[in-house]
């Protein structure tokens, strides 16, 4: 037998699958011109699967274990060859090794706003982001329908696919359940329960499990969070006690001091503005308290306030200001800025 002879045939007696790279799914054997040993040892680790294809047409599945190969356990596969010698001499076929741990940790998102319906504010567009797990469940299905005769089929690869599917799952569970936004951000877990169904249904279609979901956060697009925050500021002050409300006036009013000393004649002229204001605010304080108390007699009608003098003189005006300084309604700052203003219009 010449050299040549002796090496022409290769044999494959042990066929195993370490896993040295992260991320990969599935991981054909490189059979290239070997040939599988008649009575070689197939080793399966735990959270593997090992299936043998012919032609492109899966025949036996192999789980965790060792497994000796003789036609006693490829039945299959020794159907689909049809040999007479039944496995006396080495044969040939592909070997494909799936990866069936948890992928944890991995994370999605809506990198555009789901445009969903909803019973407070009608049309919204929503934003969300969360994690999730999977794991391989149905080498069958996943050969045939997402990694196929590829000799690697990675983690990568598959959430492309799955990344669209999520979206589409989430639109259309969110779509269906009828919760409002304001249930979803308040209650995220409740969000994760309506979209796992449906999400996990998808899934399995690909032979693909899905382990957990959950959602970090829920929310809307800037414009609409800034009219959300409107509507609820206003819904805030229309549902106001009487004590709130009175604490909410006061609030007004400190806040329009600094506006007022920025207006032509400073804080010389808030006497005016301050007296008109609670005349104002007494007969709203009438009316409401009527409202509150239909029996009760009306109050008499506040006496008109006197009309402000046709003009002030600078000298009278600074004599205010200074008094309002001295009982401390006014900083020392406020004050000389004003007198400044009215002594450059004394002096001209």
């Amino acid at each position: 037998m010449g050299i040549g002879s002796f090496i022409k045939k290769q044999f494959i007696d042990v066929l195993q699958w370490n896993e040295e790279t992260e991320g990969v799914l599935s991981w054909r054997y490189p059979m290239q011109d070997f040939e599988i040993q008649n009575g070689g040892v197939l080793i399966v680790r735990e959270s593997q699967v090992a299936v043998f294809v012919n032609e492109g047409q899966i025949a036996d599945v192999f789980g965790p274990g060792t497994h000796k190969l003789t036609t006693q356990n490829l039945p299959l596969l020794t159907n689909l060859k049809n040999w007479d010698k039944l496995f006396d001499s080495p044969f040939k076929s592909d070997v494909y090794f799936f990866s069936t741990r948890v992928q944890t940790g991995r994370k999605w998102g809506t990198p555009q706003p789901i445009t969903i319906r909803d019973k407070d504010f009608d049309m919204i567009r929503v934003r969300a982001f969360g994690m999730y797990s999977y794991r391989v469940t149905d080498p069958r299905k996943f050969f045939t329908e997402l990694s196929g005769t590829r000799s690697t089929y990675t983690r990568d690869d598959v959430e492309d696919q799955l990344r669209g599917i999520l979206l589409a799952s989430m639109a259309n569970s969110l779509g269906a359940s009828q919760i409002a936004f304001l249930d979803m951000a308040a209650n995220q877990a409740l969000m994760a329960q309506e979209v796992k169904g449906g999400l996990a249904d998808a899934f399995a279609r690909y032979g693909i499990g899905l382990d957990e979901f959950n959602v970090a956060s829920v929310s809307l697009p800037e414009e609409l969070q800034a009219a959300l925050d409107e509507r609820i500021s206003a819904g805030m002050k229309g549902g106001m006690s009487d004590a709130k409300m009175a604490g909410y006036t006061k609030y007004q009013v400190a806040q329009s001091i600094p506006l007022a000393a920025g207006n032509e004649g400073g804080l010389a002229g808030i006497g005016a503005g301050l007296g008109a204001g609670l005349t104002v605010g007494q007969v709203m304080g009438q009316a409401m308290g009527q409202a509150l108390n239909p029996g009760a007699a009306p109050a008499p009608a506040p006496e008109a306030a006197p009309a402000a003098p046709a003009q002030e003189s600078i000298e009278d005006r600074l004599g205010k200001l200074k008094a309002l300084l001295d009982k401390g309604l006014i900083s020392a700052a406020d004050y000389d800025a004003t007198k400044a203003e009215l002594l450059k219009k004394l002096i001209g």
